[in-house]
């Protein structure tokens, strides 16, 4: 399940990059970091599902941190 949550977003994050890149629009970049930092979370899970914390709580932060500006900047 995680796996396919982490697919999905990755394309979602993906596809607003693209509609960005293509139109210029700058306002949905506030959307496009709050996906990553969700999709960040996902995968830390999953790391620490795994058993490899040292790399899951790297995620973790970069989660939080990709989460904090995406709400800041919004």
């Amino acid at each position: 399940m995680l796996k396919a949550l982490h697919i999905s977003l990755a394309l979602i994050v993906v596809c607003l990059s693209v509609y960005g890149f293509m139109t210029g629009n700058q306002e949905i970049s506030y959307y496009m970091l709050l996906f990553m930092g969700l999709m960040c979370l996902v995968m830390g899970i999953s790391q620490y599902k795994e058993k490899r914390k040292s790399m899951a709580v790297i995620l973790f932060v970069t989660s939080f941190f990709v989460l904090f500006v995406s709400i800041y900047t919004a």
